[in-house]
């Protein structure tokens, strides 16, 4: 059975920053990249970022120079680290098992259960 565990969300102040981790267990069929999506309030889910197996990533306009992933393949183990932290980033986080190459990504159906992150003062 395929898991995916997101972790290390929560309250941030506006220029601050955080960083998400997603734990993956299971063989997942199929995957070479694993991705970062959000959805805010009333919003569609939108792609933050992703990263392939060989390291290759790919961000979302939006978070592109403030956000970076990373991966641990020791530890099946994704992260999302989030500079800059702006009250427009609060949203669910979400983990994704998909495809892709360094200029796109797909994903597939493998969903974390998500994160809360909340940037206010």
């Amino acid at each position: 059975q395929v898991q995916l565990v997101e972790s290390g969300g929560g309250l941030v102040q506006p220029g601050g920053s955080l960083r998400l981790s997603c734990t993956v267990s299971g063989s997942i069929v199929g995957s070479n990249a694993m991705g970062w999506y959000r959805q805010a309030a009333g919003q569609q889910r939108e792609m933050v970022a992703a990263i392939t197996n060989f390291g290759s990533t790919h961000y979302g306009d939006s978070v592109r120079g403030r956000f970076t992933i990373s991966r641990d393949n020791s530890k099946s183990t994704v992260y999302l680290q989030m500079n800059s932290l702006k009250p427009e980033d609060t949203a669910v986080y979400y983990c994704n098992a998909g495809g892709g190459s360094g200029s796109y990504y797909y994903p597939l159906n493998y969903w974390g259960q998500g994160t809360q992150v909340t940037v206010s003062s």
